[in-house]
């Protein structure tokens, strides 16, 4: 087994580990560790709210989840020689729940799916669903299956929401500058339309003192991706991938968790995988002055693995860039398609029994496949959502005899 850099009791809050993680990107976090470039190392994880969620059958939780500390992220480890403009070579080796426990923790042998509420976050669909709901799954081996969403069982493609390397002081200023420029196009949007540093509930690994107060002032928070890679949220992230960082401060500081069991393309209830803490296994090295050599400037390359499921029957659901209750037309726009192909695909499953609810917690977590299909046929775009009929106990192919309506149950609800 590779070296364990970085251990997670999962009966212990992220802030109560030998070693506490953290939960914004700030360079001047310390190191948990320090490894060689060809190490083997092995990263254990929290689930990303630090088990805020339980194992029930209500979503108050998910409703009333604190989201001022989140992610929890395990790190950061500094690679010996990075330097600004090397590439950090990062093959994921394996990862998965919490091995051989059953607990209490999100991980410990379940998972879960959630739809936040518009007040706290909302997700894709929140306008048409502002309030929260959840799904429990279980693992059994590769498999997941949910008593709130009866008639689905599938393979996970598990992979991590977010890893990263820390951002340079420069790169830092600019991420701040630039989205509290968004937010103030309109400072009292809800959801918001971004993050801003926040000093409550901070957590900055074993900083303490003045260094803790710069990271609580200035550190950005973990929820979109940058430059540095985070929050990708990349189904095919999995077993078998090789991710290509930019490095852009010294050491690298490579950090992350977010561990899915699961997860369709866009994750659209905003915590829309099947969330999960764990631990997962990397194999780390360096392309000297490779941000140069290959042009990255942005953000990371991915090559993905050859682990997910091969599904060869889908029911596709297509989008367009058009607001159908007004009538409205948007530019192009592949945001307005892709909401419109899963608002489709929802109402398509509404017919076999599947509250609204149920079908938007099911395309967040099972293998969908999202695609832009079109960009190009002004003035509509054009998106589409396959889903995947083996995935279901019954059959869903539209025919003659119409839809199978059945009791499918019901999802958790907020009171």
């Amino acid at each position: 087994m590779p070296d364990v850099v970085f251990s997670v009791d999962q009966a212990k809050s992220m802030r109560d580990q030998v070693v506490p993680g953290h939960n914004r990107w700030h360079p001047d976090i310390p190191p948990a560790a320090t490894v060689r470039p060809g190490s083997s190392i092995r990263i254990e994880c929290r689930e990303w709210t630090d088990a805020q969620i339980g194992n029930n059958d209500s979503a108050n939780d998910v409703r009333d989840v604190y989201l001022d500390g989140c992610h929890m992220l395990s790190g950061p480890i500094a690679i010996e020689g990075a330097e600004p403009g090397d590439l950090l070579v990062v093959d994921i080796l394996d990862l998965g729940p919490v091995p051989q426990e059953i607990g209490d923790a999100p991980g410990q042998g379940w998972g879960y799916t959630g739809i936040f509420s518009k007040a706290n976050g909302g997700g894709f669909l929140t306008d048409q669903y502002p309030d929260a709901y959840k799904a429990i799954w279980d693992f059994s081996g590769q498999k997941a299956t949910s008593r709130h969403i009866p008639g689905v069982s599938y393979t996970g493609i598990t992979h991590p929401g977010l890893f990263g390397t820390a951002p340079s002081p420069e790169l830092l200023a600019k991420w701040n500058d630039r989205e509290r420029a968004l937010i103030a196009t309109d400072p009292d949007r809800v959801p918001p339309l971004a993050l801003p540093p926040l000093e409550a509930a901070v957590l900055g690994g074993t900083a303490t003192g003045e260094m803790l107060a710069g990271i609580a002032r200035d550190g950005a928070r973990t929820v979109p991706p940058r430059e540095n890679g985070g929050n990708h949220d990349i189904k095919n992230f999995t077993r078998g991938s090789r991710v290509f960082y930019p490095v852009h401060h010294r050491g690298a500081l490579f950090s992350g968790g977010d561990l899915h069991f699961s997860q369709g393309d866009g994750e659209i209830t905003f915590c829309g995988a099947i969330e999960m803490g764990g631990f997962i296994d990397f194999h780390v090295d360096l392309i000297k002055g490779g941000m140069e050599t290959y042009g990255v400037t942005t953000n990371p390359i991915l090559m993905p693995g050859n682990v997910e499921p091969r599904y060869s029957e889908f029911v596709t659901f297509i989008g367009i860039s058009v607001d159908h209750e007004t009538n409205t037309n948007h530019y192009n726009d592949a945001t307005v398609a892709y909401r419109n192909a899963c608002l489709n695909a929802i109402e398509y499953l509404k017919k076999f029994g599947y509250s609204g609810a149920q079908a938007y917690l099911l395309l967040g977590s099972a293998p969908i496949e999202g695609r832009v299909s079109g960009v190009v046929d002004i003035p509509n775009a054009c998106c589409s959502l396959y889903l995947p009929t083996a995935i279901f106990d019954f059959d869903i192919t539209p025919s003659a005899s119409g839809p199978t309506m059945a009791d499918r149950g019901a999802c958790a609800v907020s009171s």
